[in-house]
């Protein structure tokens, strides 16, 4: 515990900080605006009534939430309220609006890689600015990745159990109620334990490696 809270005093991890939260705001945001894109498209105005078809950060970011992943490296936004009994197929339009999600975060990864590809290639040589950029953009892509990944966790109240809810026969009902029952537990235990950065953390660090390349690891760890 000493060694967790030692590294608020490293003046780095806070410049790691400030780095990470335009990745953070861009990938919390894309991923609640593409749930109420999707929904939109779909038949459900749910979410544009409420005011959540925006890429404004503020409609969709929740404070603990955003801290959570700045100081943990997982964490949540506003849920985007949706009516599934607007949808033609309720069952599919759950599946595609929970994809949609950490489906915009994976493609977001895909683009600030390309970037950080691309700075990397058009620099002729290091200077502060195109330093700061890439780390900047390496962040995001490392974040990003992990927003996909544990968004896609099948357990309550994560997109990854609604997909889990959407594909299963009925007659794994009880079941899933139960997992939605004790889902934030076990969610709690997995950070704890830190078997969720085993997850999550450890396939988005390779991942962002292949992506983005081995030098993108460097601003990360």
């Amino acid at each position: 515990m000493s060694g967790f809270f030692s590294r608020f005093a490293d003046i780095n991890y806070w410049l790691t900080i400030l780095l990470a939260l335009p990745g953070i705001l861009i990938g919390l945001t894309f991923h609640e605006f593409a749930h109420a894109w999707m929904a939109n498209r779909l038949g459900d105005p749910t979410a544009k009534m409420m005011g959540r078809l925006t890429l404004n950060p503020l409609k969709h970011l929740n404070l603990i939430g955003t801290l959570a992943l700045i100081f943990f490296r997982f964490g949540w936004a506003k849920p985007v309220p949706i009516n599934p009994d607007n949808f033609r197929d309720r069952r599919k339009g759950t599946l595609l609006v929970s994809i949609a999600g950490p489906g915009a975060n994976l493609l977001l990864a895909l683009l600030l890689a390309a970037l950080f590809r691309l700075f990397g290639l058009i620099s002729l040589q290091t200077s502060p600015v195109i330093a700061y950029i890439q780390g900047i953009l390496g962040l995001a892509v490392f974040y990003n990745l992990i927003l996909a990944f544990f968004n896609m966790i099948p357990i309550p109240p994560l997109d990854g159990s609604q997909i889990l809810f959407s594909l299963l026969p009925l007659r794994y009902t009880n079941a899933l109620l139960w997992l939605r029952r004790y889902g934030f537990i076990i969610l709690l235990v997995l950070i704890f334990t830190r078997v969720l950065w085993y997850i999550i953390g450890v396939p988005s660090l390779y991942l962002t490696a292949i992506l983005a390349g081995p030098s993108a690891l460097g601003i990360i760890l």
